[in-house]
């Protein structure tokens, strides 16, 4: 409430980012109603733009409001927001690489998804005896194949192939990370012992000993 205030007394209250950085925060802390007025301005401010309805869709998942979830599709197709693909690159030594979420044009493909898989066991077994606090719901054993080849995960992947173990792997993105993918680079980098930066459309996350650098805020 007090951030909500701030931003609508402040000079920044015409201003779609910090609006987007409070509506994540409203899906931290779980607060809908807040999440639906603050999505609401986000809207009028940048109608065109599907991050707001992306994110409000998230919350409404959370809450296990699946029928305004499904309306804020319908809202989308009406008004004609599309959402854009993400699409996710690394810099080797052999070129830039980009991917897509689900992509199998690499040359490497069957070696980057057969890494993918050993990633995501590590995970598996890292969530069923981790104590830290980096045990979350946010991994099941029922997660759909889509979420785990999101873009980012295969470029993470195609770099621990590749990259020496004291080389931090840096990816870049096009979008905001979604919850999913940021949990499991905080986990992988606790996993496979790495360093991973990867700088979204929002801003630098530093993962490290499955931990990041934004604290979960982004």
């Amino acid at each position: 409430a007090d951030a909500e205030a701030f931003i609508r007394d402040s000079i920044f209250h015409d201003e779609p980012v910090i609006w987007r950085s409070l509506l994540a925060s409203c899906r931290i802390h779980r607060d809908m109603e807040r999440g639906q007025l603050v999505a609401d301005r986000i809207m009028e401010l940048q109608p065109s733009s599907s991050a707001s309805y992306v994110n409000l869709y998230n919350i409404y998942l959370d809450a296990g409001e699946l029928s305004l979830a499904s309306k804020i599709r319908d809202v989308m197709k009406e008004r004609g927001v599309k959402k854009e693909p993400g699409l996710s690159w690394i810099e080797l030594r052999s070129g830039v690489h980009s991917f897509v979420a689900g992509d199998k044009c690499h040359p490497e493909s069957n070696t980057i998804y057969a890494k993918l898989a050993d990633m995501l066991s590590k995970i598996d077994k890292l969530t069923a005896t981790d104590t830290s606090g980096t045990k979350s719901d946010d991994i099941t054993r029922n997660e759909q194949s889509w979420m785990n080849w999101h873009s980012e995960k295969l470029a993470v992947a195609l770099g621990l192939i590749h990259l020496p173990q004291s080389a931090p792997i840096r990816v870049m993105k096009n979008l905001r990370v979604c919850r999913d993918c940021h949990l499991a680079m905080k986990l992988i980098s606790k996993s496979e012992n790495r360093e991973i930066i990867l700088r979204d459309a929002i801003r630098f996350h530093h993962f490290r000993d499955g931990s990041c650098s934004c604290a979960d805020y982004w």
